[in-house]
């Protein structure tokens, strides 16, 4: 025998329920605006960093160089170390970013300078694509970044001159360069073959403005709906057929 809710019961534990959403999903819309707001301070430092005069080389061997600084560096190109990440799009075509490390003028540490932007031989994986890398002292200008980005990574994939990712740390024990943890990001104009189409600094902020303009939606549907099923409904049936 089947037992059913008396229409009290089951006002009430729609009530509840409907409370219970609302209340979950007002929530979650708090939470991502707390997130938002989280995010607009991180990108307000971003530009802090970005409006401040760049950084030499001494400076960047005595500072504690946070993310996004510029800097307008001097030294000499150890291309010898240059290393392509595979699987790097720019401008919708495939290719590699092209890491090499830069001594710094004056000083035996290295930091390692994200130069730019290659397109892939797709007839031979395995081709290295030519890089013209001067001899003589150059002039770099970039920002700071803390890593090159990553992506997922194959097996096998994490040594060689092509790979997938590039740990900073690890790499500078296995080349033996007195190298920074830190990477610049070159942002001269394109040369060299290379192109430097890099996205600007972002923090994220209208992501989370989305996220929670989401919930707050979901939210006052489900307020809609029980104010429509469980009182207007309910309480004026003449508007089932208005």
């Amino acid at each position: 025998m089947k037992h059913r809710l008396s229409p009290r019961w089951r006002w009430a534990l729609l009530t509840f329920a409907a409370l219970l959403g609302v209340a979950v999903t007002v929530a979650l819309g708090l939470w991502q605006l707390s997130r938002a707001a989280g995010k607009e301070a991180l990108q307000a430092a971003i530009e802090v960093q970005r409006q401040l005069p760049p950084l030499d080389g001494a400076a960047l061997l005595a500072e504690a160089t946070p993310a996004h600084r510029r800097v307008l560096l001097k030294g000499h190109w150890l291309a010898q170390y240059t290393v392509f990440l595979d699987n790097r799009p720019m401008q919708s075509r495939s290719g590699f970013e092209v890491l090499t490390p830069l001594q710094l003028a004056g000083s035996p540490t290295a930091v390692l300078v994200q130069r730019g932007w290659v397109p892939r031989n797709f007839a031979d994986r395995l081709a290295l694509p030519a890089i013209d890398t001067p001899t003589g002292e150059v002039t770099v200008s970039g920002r700071i970044v803390l890593t090159p980005s990553r992506i997922y990574e194959f097996a096998g994939a994490e040594g060689g001159p092509i790979r997938q990712n590039l740990d900073t740390r690890r790499y500078a024990a296995e080349t033996h360069l007195p190298l920074l943890n830190v990477v610049v990001l070159q942002t001269d104009p394109a040369s060299a073959g290379l192109l430097r189409d890099w996205p600007e600094p972002n923090a994220g902020v209208a992501k989370h403005y989305g996220y929670a303009f989401q919930w707050f939606g979901l939210a006052a549907l489900i307020a809609l709906l029980y104010v429509w099923f469980q009182i207007v409904r309910r309480y004026y049936p003449s508007s089932r057929t208005a």
